[in-house]
């Protein structure tokens, strides 16, 4: 375990019992899920270059080059990777596609370091925790069951579909049904940093996501470069 990751563990317990001493600045906490929770950005780039390479298109060469192209909304990102919408819709052939490539491997993504300690310290300081994302609703339970910390979020939002659209309608009608709630977002991408704008919720980027950190730079946030920081903003 890296120095400053084994540092931040150490003090996740004692933030909690600080954290629920003192009255919070936050009511909720709002993670998103792909990019911040599970580390699944290899597997993102695996499955997506499975697809260029059948069609003879140019791979995606690195991880690096990866964050800095990755965008929302995700068809955009795959028009630019050069799939012709005209001959293959992305709705029911190349959105159906990677999500059978992804799910072929998804059981091999491990949470973050430190997630897990993160959110537990969360759940003991008594802060509301939820996630919304862009996953499909079920896959997204299950992923979160299969790793033993679904029961650690009062709340899961996810699509009704596998097209990964923006969340952001989801987070507007979460904050209409919580007009008093003082919301954190955590997440990976200028998307997110989008949504906690469109809410009114405050924002911290973690870096080590599907963009770069000079892209999550740009949007004037916070940033953090392992998941136990995310406690200091609490």
């Amino acid at each position: 375990m890296r120095p400053r990751l084994a540092g931040d563990l150490r003090r996740t317990r004692g933030v909690a019992l600080n954290m629920a001493e003192r009255t919070q600045k936050y009511t909720h906490l709002i993670w998103d899920f792909n990019g911040t929770i599970l580390d699944d950005v290899w597997l993102g780039v695996s499955s997506v270059n499975t697809m260029l390479e059948a069609r003879g298109l140019p791979s995606i060469p690195c991880v690096e080059h990866y964050r800095e192209i990755f965008d929302f909304p995700i068809r955009e990102y795959y028009r630019g990777l050069g799939f012709d919408f005209d001959v293959e819709d992305y709705e029911t052939k190349l959105a159906a596609e990677w999500v059978a490539l992804y799910k072929a491997r998804e059981e091999e993504c491990p949470l973050y370091d430190g997630v897990r300690e993160t959110v537990a310290a969360v759940a003991e300081s008594g802060m509301s925790q939820l996630i919304i994302s862009a996953s499909e609703q079920a896959c997204l339970r299950a992923q979160l069951a299969a790793r033993g910390i679904l029961d650690r979020f009062d709340a899961v939002y996810g699509l009704g579909d596998f097209l990964a659209g923006s969340k952001e309608s989801i987070a507007r009608a979460w904050r209409e049904a919580h007009p008093e709630a003082r919301p954190l977002l955590v997440g990976d991408t200028t998307h997110d940093a989008t949504v906690a704008g469109a809410i009114g919720a405050d924002c911290v980027l973690f870096c080590g996501g599907h963009q770069s950190e000079s892209r999550l730079r740009a949007c004037g946030k916070p940033m953090i470069r392992s998941i136990p920081e995310l406690l200091r903003y609490l």
